[in-house]
């Protein structure tokens, strides 16, 4: 039996593909922990999952909604993400050092996880929740990408220990939740596991959704969302997108994620608006996807065969919409010019058989399958915890078992936790 450590971010759609491996891992009889917030993890790994609690900054600064490219990129890391590993640090620390893990899989965005396990001196695996990074987006910005090598050296001075590895990619692996049909043909070192996607059954409160509003009608059905974090920049392009579905009547219906509740009006009966949806099993029962290109949203959608309309917004955004595009399996519009008539026309244009976006979306799915997603990653991980084991002669029935992934748990009531 191993024991794994997962570092994660307050971040759904970085939680979510990790939950799929643990839930592999646990399945096959290994131990599982996580690092992070206690709320937000159980809500997706399940009430009983393990959870050792990691601080979130306080005051953090609202992003400006028309941010963009280089700018965007460097107020994510300054504003975001190293305070949270500022933050998260001592968590990581105090986890580590309890649950003694054979390995630490840390997010690429929850850095704190990768400085601390590798100070500890233990086995750690990035996981890439997106493609972004493994493309080098800062390439053709050397500038940005010396400042964030001087951010990220004085980040390491605060919480890890002198030298050692970038903290966004470990030399002990990668696991990447993507396969060459999506992320195309990009050199990669050989510590890069191209795994595929790992989508797994997640808990949900009471399906409330009304199911029998699919059922009364035969119409090509199209989802649009926007994810979880961009309420801020998305009332435009939803009220556009229902102006745009609106007028589609006869032709599909439409279901609008909508968290913020910014569309306004008076909608048809052919359009359907929720504050959230089971995203999983509705796929199953989709034509199409409008969305912001997000990793999670892109290959869910993908591992059902269900082609893409994309509109970037910022972040790895733009990185995933061209890879989208590229595989022939969606259309691209610019976020801040998709009216009603192009965002009808990027519709149209992906439910015509003609044009092939639904065979190429199927093509993507069977390769996320046949990568092997969960089960991928988590023969990864068993390999990795075995040559620690026996380079340490210490294993799981050496030190004892803690709780399982499933049933009992670790929770500093007082910590103060905040998700962004």
């Amino acid at each position: 039996m191993g024991r794994f450590l997962f570092v994660v971010p307050p971040l759904v759609g970085h939680v979510n593909p990790a939950v799929g491996t643990a839930t592999v891992l646990a399945a096959r009889g290994h131990d599982i922990a996580w690092a992070g917030h206690p709320e937000l993890v159980r809500s997706l790994a399940g009430a009983g999952a393990v959870v050792h609690p990691c601080a979130l900054p306080g005051d953090l600064p609202p992003r400006p909604a028309g941010l963009k490219g280089p700018a965007a990129f460097r107020f994510l890391w300054e504003n975001f993400l190293v305070p949270l590993a500022d933050a998260m640090a001592p968590g990581v620390r105090s986890a580590i050092g309890a649950y003694d893990p054979d390995v630490v899989v840390c997010d690429q965005q929850a850095v704190a996880g990768a400085l601390v396990a590798e100070s500890f001196g233990r086995t750690w695996v990035t996981s890439a929740t997106t493609s972004a990074e493994l493309v080098d987006p800062l390439a053709a910005m050397p500038k940005v990408a010396a400042w964030l090598d001087e951010l990220l050296a004085e980040l390491r001075a605060r919480i890890g220990t002198a030298g050692g590895a970038d903290p966004r990619f470990s030399p002990y692996g990668v696991l990447a939740y993507t396969t060459r049909a999506l992320l195309g043909p990009v050199e990669l070192p050989d510590r890069v596991w191209l795994v595929g996607p790992s989508v797994a059954a997640r808990p949900t409160a009471a399906d409330d959704f009304p199911w029998e509003w699919l059922d009364a009608s035969a119409l090509p059905t199209v989802l649009v969302s926007l994810g979880t974090a961009n309420n801020d920049a998305g009332a435009r392009f939803l009220n556009a997108a229902a102006r745009a579905l609106g007028a589609m009547a006869g032709r599909v219906r439409a279901v609008l994620v909508d968290p913020g509740g910014l569309v306004g009006g008076r909608l048809p009966d052919h359009l359907l608006v929720r504050p959230h949806v089971p995203q999983l099993q509705l796929l199953e029962r989709l034509d199409a996807v409008v969305c912001h290109a997000g990793h999670n949203t892109v290959c869910e959608a993908l591992w059902h065969g269900v082609p893409l309309v994309v509109a970037p917004i910022r972040d790895d955004q733009p990185i995933v919409a061209g890879q989208v595009v590229d595989a022939g399996a969606g259309v691209r519009l610019r976020f801040g010019r998709a009216d009603a008539a192009r965002i009808g026309g990027a519709v149209e244009a992906v439910l015509d058989p003609a044009r092939g976006h639904r065979e190429a979306a199927e093509a993507v799915g069977k390769s996320f399958r046949a990568a092997g997603g969960g089960e991928s990653a988590a023969d990864r991980l068993e390999a990795l915890a075995a040559g620690a084991a026996a380079s340490t002669g210490v294993t799981g029935a050496d030190r004892g078992t803690g709780s399982s992934g499933c049933t009992g748990g670790v929770d500093n009531a007082g910590s103060e936790v905040r998700v962004p």
